[in-house]
């Protein structure tokens, strides 16, 4: 019987079909590792997630420390088997620990999933579960220290404001502190006057991430990079004469309070933050060299932060006009940007150019003390070249030796940063601000300080950063 001559196309039809199969499966597998693995937590611990909050009914949530053990959330049950959440420190870390009642935020937001998970043994997990009796949740063990967070709240006292600390080569949130705040312990009763359309104070908001100021002349730190990369040979020849304020046409731009600061080389100028030569620096730059710049320095994107936040913007385009250019090259004008963000900047520049993604939880332990989960540092990229980072921190040593951070001089260690006053409004004050860090030649701390309202960065903020390097570094 003549069964007929093979297709060879219908074959090789019917092989790729057979390879496609093989391939979907192998790729839908490797999905499947990929999501339990790195992405099943993400989605478990999403705050639309209605089921997790269900962990509740047979576990009792779990406590969240400090990084020397000390309690900062915990639940207490009484006899009645009532849960009800305490925290010892009132507000002093009411945006970093955030509350669980009215929704959630902070780290009882971010480790919500671990606090709601236990890990306690076996037999004794089965008997309570035969006893119905609730497990005990495991503790999130934070990098939050008790006694720099204390300093800064201190430190900044009834002003409102922000204190960002962490370890450049870590990404470690050691503290953050934003003010007014509230008290967690009362949340339930102070609701309906905290979310008040008259309640001007906004203590809810979480100024270190969420906050956004203009910068000020703390974003001559990008003004001054991007003159370095379209001056990589002659930037060190620039010179400016400043007699107090720079006159273009019909626009004045005024140093801080008028001062005049003579025969200035770049160096210099930014070392006493002198607006004339900034401003002159900004009618000469390149557009679209400062649109790359700030869009590589994370304005207008995504952070690698996990708490909350808001986007730091940078609105100058192509087309900008000679006053915008002059406002934006010395801080002002259209850009915002929130303290964490120039913390990580200040951070990047510290550790050599590569940024560390910031974060709050060091580890996870079960009730016995037993660790479950560990979180280490990890690398975001290089937000600049270790070149440019090293020449930025040079510069930045100098605003401490011999210009506008002056405050932070101490024969202790050396510290390095810039100083900033952002105004914001006609007729009030300007914000103060300063970001750096310390030592110098070996940077271990990163501090960055808003004081809304309070004028000049170096006489106001700069203290601030300095009582919190004193601390650390000096012990006391």
């Amino acid at each position: 019987m003549n069964r007929g001559t093979p297709n060879p196309k219908a074959n090789k039809s019917i092989l790729l079909a057979a390879y496609l199969v093989v391939g979907l499966f192998v790729g839908l597998m490797g999905y499947l590792g990929y999501f339990l693995q790195v992405k099943s937590e993400n989605v478990i611990n999403n705050s639309y997630n209605a089921r997790l909050d269900s962990f509740s009914d047979r576990i009792v949530r779990g406590d969240i420390l400090s990084s020397d053990g000390r309690v900062l959330a915990g639940t207490e049950v009484g006899e009645d088997g009532t849960e009800t959440r305490r925290y010892p420190y009132g507000s002093l870390f009411a945006h970093a620990v955030g509350y669980s009642d009215r929704g959630k935020t902070g780290l009882e937001a971010l480790a919500n999933f671990y606090l709601l998970s236990s890990h306690v043994n076996l037999a004794e997990k089965t008997m309570n579960e035969l006893a119905g009796v609730k497990n005990i949740g495991d503790n999130v063990i934070t990098t939050l220290d008790v006694d720099l967070q204390q300093a800064a709240s201190d430190a900044l006292g009834d002003r409102k404001g922000a204190v960002v600390v962490m370890e450049p080569d870590t990404g470690k949130i050691l503290a953050m502190v934003s003010k007014p705040g509230f008290d967690p312990n009362t949340l339930a009763a102070d609701w309906e006057s905290l979310i008040s359309g008259d309640n001007t104070q906004a203590q809810l908001l979480n100024r270190a991430t969420q906050g956004v100021y203009p910068p000020g002349s703390t974003f001559k730190i990008v003004t001054i990079l991007e003159y370095m990369r379209e001056h990589p040979t002659d930037w060190q020849e620039y010179t400016f004469d400043c007699d107090g304020k720079f006159e273009y046409g019909d626009y004045t731009i005024s140093c801080y309070h008028g001062n005049a600061h003579g025969h200035q080389t770049l160096e210099e100028a930014f070392a006493n933050s002198c607006n004339g030569a900034f401003a002159s620096l900004g009618l000469t730059l390149d557009l679209q060299g400062m649109l790359d710049l700030t869009g590589q320095l994370l304005f207008n994107q995504e952070l690698p932060l996990s708490l909350a936040y808001s986007k730091s913007s940078y609105a100058m385009g192509t087309g900008a006009d000679d006053w915008e250019r002059l406002q934006t090259a010395i801080g002002q004008g259209n850009t915002q940007m929130t303290p964490m963000h120039n913390a990580m900047i200040t951070a990047a520049i510290a550790n050599g150019g590569v940024l560390m993604k910031p974060y709050l939880i060091d580890r996870v332990e079960n009730a016995a003390g037993e660790e479950i989960k560990k979180f280490l540092p990890s690398a975001w990229g290089e937000l600049l070249p270790a070149a440019e980072a090293r020449t930025l921190s040079g510069l930045m040593r100098k605003v401490v030796e011999t210009g506008t951070g002056s405050a932070l001089r101490t024969d202790a260690y050396q510290a390095a940063g810039k100083t900033g006053s952002a105004e914001f409004e006609t007729g009030k004050e300007s914000h103060a601000w300063f970001t750096g860090f310390a030592p110098a030649d070996d940077p271990q701390l990163v501090v960055t300080v808003i004081v809304e309202e309070a004028g000049s960065g170096g006489q106001v903020a700069a203290p601030i950063a300095r009582t919190l390097f004193d601390l650390y570094l000096a012990g006391g």
